[in-house]
């Protein structure tokens, strides 16, 4: 059973392929990248794709059994057509089953939504190919808050539009367990299934950080306006964008979602305690 990881030279790419390796064994795993020479993907069957160009995977999908799709990181409308790329040669190689990498939250009201609709749509232009598929609408990645820490530390505070709203954190390596569990196990095609952990406050996760860095932050909540303005001026329109949706998402508790995570996996998500220690472990 030969299963692909597209994105492979990205973050979550590679997260996977290394849950994968001892699940499968390195000779049945195809990392498709746009960059094949990330220095991760040495010893790997490494096979060039850009989401652009349909004809790339025509070929590195040939003899591929399960393919792991994780989602572009380009605007809505531009993501949809790409993943339809990759969606179409799949159907055309006789891919047996899709798991997408998808997300949770809302399609309506905030400047995050038009991820999450194009999300949607391509889980639907997944289940309308007719391939098999399992849809993995993924939780709130803690990784860019930890790795946001030292900006933290230096301002005293984490500041966002969050508010009181609870948002279901996960990271990219508890993410990449399940996935590797769903890529080899049975009974999850034809799935749809929310990858989360625990659900918490910005102020419960700057008590977190507390506890672990030995800091004083603090959580300073504004108005999703200012927020998002802030962001904008840092970040350009798009991101900013985004990232100001985000965290509305959070404020207005779409984020907060039930995990199928235990199901899957058969132990518990790990907690934001753990998360973030893991992190600090991995950094020092």
């Amino acid at each position: 059973m030969k299963i692909a990881v597209t994105a492979a030279s990205g973050k979550l790419g590679k997260a996977i392929i290394e849950k994968l390796i001892p699940e499968t064994g390195i000779d049945n795993i195809v990392a498709i990248a746009r960059n094949t020479t990330a220095p991760h993907l040495d010893n790997l069957e490494v096979r060039k794709g850009d989401y652009n160009r349909y004809e790339d995977f025509i070929k590195a999908l040939n003899g591929i059994d399960i393919l792991i799709l994780i989602s572009s990181s380009s605007e809505p409308e531009e993501r949809i057509e790409q993943h339809r790329n990759v969606i179409k040669a799949a159907k055309f190689c006789g891919v047996k089953r899709i798991i997408y990498s998808s997300i949770i939250g809302n399609q309506d009201k905030t400047l995050f939504s038009n991820i999450v609709k194009s999300n949607r749509q391509t889980e639907k232009d997944i289940v309308d190919s007719g391939i098999s598929y399992t849809i993995c609408r993924n939780g709130l990645y803690i990784d860019p808050d930890l790795e946001y820490i030292p900006h933290y530390i230096k301002d005293g505070v984490i500041e966002n539009c969050a508010g009181n709203g609870i948002a279901s954190y996960t990271s990219r390596n508890e993410l990449a367990f399940a996935y590797s569990k769903i890529a080899t196990g049975k009974h999850h095609t034809n799935r749809v299934y929310n990858l989360t952990g625990p659900a918490i406050t910005q102020s419960e996760l700057a008590e977190q950080i507390n506890n672990i860095y030995g800091t004083s932050l603090i959580f300073k909540d504004i108005t999703p306006k200012e927020y998002i303005k802030l962001r904008q001026e840092a970040l350009g329109s798009f991101m900013g964008g985004i990232i100001g949706g985000i965290y509305e998402s959070i404020r207005l508790n779409y984020f907060n979602v039930e995990s199928d995570f235990k199901k899957i996996t058969a132990r518990d998500h790990r907690t934001v305690t753990e998360m973030i220690t893991e992190y600090k472990n991995k950094t020092l």
